[in-house]
């Protein structure tokens, strides 16, 4: 009987270690490519923002913008099946930009709509925000800087003043 006891036991403690180490899965992960877009939305709910493809296909976006710093994109093909599911504010996908290349569309195809814009008069460009955490340390805002035709001509990292202690009261 202990023999038994001592079974269901282990059989607990490592269905509560899988339970555990599931909650920790991140949003865009333990998604298979191929799998149909319903198991994402079935997850995370309809999408709050979604963009045409240039091969059919649509990105499906689930911001925590304004205050959160991630955006899971979930890339479906024309028959309605997963592609690829990652988080898209994260400086390895900011670094894909393309300057002199990329337009506003561009960006909003590839990271949403930006936490805040800006215009800077004397430098006549139009700047999108978007706020990130770096090497999932630092808080920082990734800055997209448009010239008036909408191209893409500068980008820059910045702190981000909502976890800076000494500009706290600022806001």
């Amino acid at each position: 009987m202990l023999h038994i006891l001592n079974r269901m036991r282990a059989s607990l403690t490592c269905a509560g270690v899988a339970l555990l180490l599931s909650a920790c899965a991140q949003p865009w992960q333990n998604y298979q490519a191929g799998a149909d877009a319903s198991t994402i939305t079935a997850r995370l709910g309809p999408p709050r923002e979604i963009y045409d493809l240039p091969n059919g296909g649509k990105r499906l976006m689930w911001p925590t913008q304004p205050l959160g710093e991630f955006t899971t994109a979930a890339d479906i093909d024309a028959s309605g099946k997963i592609v690829n599911v990652r988080q898209v504010l994260d400086e390895n996908e900011f670094y894909k930009a393309q300057i002199g290349t990329w337009t506003r569309q561009d960006v909003l195809v590839n990271f949403g709509r930006p936490v805040e814009t800006s215009y800077f008069p004397l430098m006549k460009r139009e700047v999108w925000t978007y706020r990130y955490m770096e090497a999932n340390i630092w808080y920082l805002m990734y800055n997209f800087y448009f010239d008036e035709q909408g191209i893409l001509r500068m980008t820059q990292k910045t702190p981000d003043p909502l976890h800076d202690p000494d500009r706290r009261n600022l806001f």
